[in-house]
């Protein structure tokens, strides 16, 4: 699998974990506010970290590192995906993948394999301002509502989480995010950081008082909400 970029230790990504984070490349959605935009747009013109490079790091590391956290770009259009995770797994690691949860088939699948063990999926915004926020004119949100459902009904860990962007989201966004993912596990909030390498914009990040307003007013239909800095 083509790798773009490693973090070999994350004290934050995985949630409770010693953790290291690969990077693929390439995504489906166009998020006009992304900050890894040259990973998105461009993949093939960023460094490359050879696979053997990769396990030879995460064989030396065994029992000081619990996890690897896959992302992107968005990681599920890798067709070898599986395999590769397959050969994380049998160094004794958990996976955590992050995933816009576009392709629920590749989801199901990994999950049905018993081949992650905790999933951080963003919702980007509401079912209204969908296309708007990633950046495609006409998106299938029951592609989205079937990856919720497949996290919420199943028997891994998960998040569901939001980057708030203050020209995208309103207060009418996250009741409807709240209505839209009512019972589910958790939920983070987190703030749009002003950044030069994005796909659109300009854009800025909400204020702390409409960051606490935002999460209050998801908290009304989850249980466990977090603001993450």
């Amino acid at each position: 699998m083509i790798i773009h970029g490693i973090t070999k230790l994350t004290l934050t990504d995985y949630p409770g974990k010693m953790a290291s984070i690969l990077f693929t490349g390439g995504c489906n959605f166009r998020c006009p506010f992304c900050h890894n935009a040259s990973l998105v747009l461009s993949p093939g013109l960023e460094p490359v970290v050879d696979e053997s490079e990769i396990f030879s790091f995460l064989k030396k590391r065994r029992g000081m590192l619990d996890g690897v956290v896959i992302t992107g770009g968005e990681p599920t259009l890798n067709s070898d995906l599986d395999s590769f995770i397959t050969e994380i797994k049998k160094l004794g690691y958990l996976v955590k993948l992050d995933t816009n949860g576009y392709r629920p088939k590749v989801l199901e699948s990994l999950m049905d394999r018993n081949l992650v063990d905790y999933v951080a999926m963003d919702i980007k915004n509401s079912k209204d301002r969908y296309g708007e926020t990633v950046g495609i004119e006409k998106v299938d949100t029951s592609l989205i509502d079937r990856s919720i459902h497949l996290l919420m009904d199943g028997d891994i860990d998960y998040e569901f989480r939001t980057t708030a962007v203050k020209e995208l989201h309103t207060s009418a966004s996250f009741f409807e995010i709240g209505r839209w993912l009512e019972g589910a596990k958790r939920y983070y909030l987190q703030s749009y950081a002003e950044s030069a390498d994005i796909i659109g914009g300009p854009y800025t990040s909400p204020t702390e008082d409409q960051m606490d307003e935002w999460a209050r007013i998801v908290g009304h239909y989850i249980e466990s909400v977090q603001i993450r800095a």
